[in-house]
């Protein structure tokens, strides 16, 4: 052993050729290896380095939409139940709009409800009914003369009706050389369209 190392401490790093054949073929072997360990990770390690961090951010990224989609799975029950309560809402505003036979009792039950709570009617005008989506919008101009408690009832009264009709643009004036007030504004019934119609427009 003693041998050896003395050997080792003996060998010049600039004359290499006269170097005992084992330890020439040693360092040979050496630097065989550290090249071998060096293109190994730069032409396959490094690669498959590459290889394995894209495989782990797609892990990270299918996991967040696996975990994603699992918790919709899991409110599956409680999403049906509610499109359900949804469609039986929708349902239900729908029955409040008139279909287009009924459009003109409808009318009359607004008109009606003007003269019941004591109010002179001096207008009462359909515009032009406005087409939306699955409904129409139908404008009913009114001009009603009275006093303020009547006013009152016709606007709680038509808030009453079983048909959804909404009040727009009111405008109270007192009249001329009188106690009563003047009630100018709009009212809005709506109706839905049928299929034939919804087809058409």
């Amino acid at each position: 052993m003693n041998d050896f190392l003395e050997q080792l401490r003996a060998l010049d790093v600039n004359d290499i050729g006269r170097w005992p054949a084992a330890f020439r073929y040693g360092l040979i072997g050496i630097i065989f290896l550290v090249v071998a360990i060096g293109g190994t990770y730069q032409f396959v390690y490094k690669d498959q380095i590459l290889v394995l961090e894209q495989a782990q951010q797609e892990e990270v990224t299918l996991m967040a939409g696996f975990k994603q989609k699992q918790t919709k799975a899991a409110n599956l029950e409680a999403y049906k139940a509610q499109l359900a309560e949804i469609e039986s809402s929708f349902g239900t505003m729908l029955r409040q709009l008139p279909g287009k036979t009924e459009v003109p009792s409808l009318l009359v039950d607004i008109s009606q409800t003007g003269l019941a709570a004591g109010l002179d009617e001096e207008l009462f005008q359909p515009v032009g009914e406005i087409r939306k989506e699955f409904y129409a919008e139908l404008p009913i101009r009114i001009r009603l003369v009275g006093g303020y408690h009547e006013l009152g009832k016709f606007v709680s009264d038509i808030a009453g009706l079983p048909r959804i009709v909404t009040l727009h643009d009111a405008e109270i004036t007192k009249l001329a050389d009188s106690e009563d007030l003047v009630l100018n504004v709009t009212a809005k019934t709506y109706r839905y369209l049928d299929d034939d119609e919804e087809a058409g427009s």
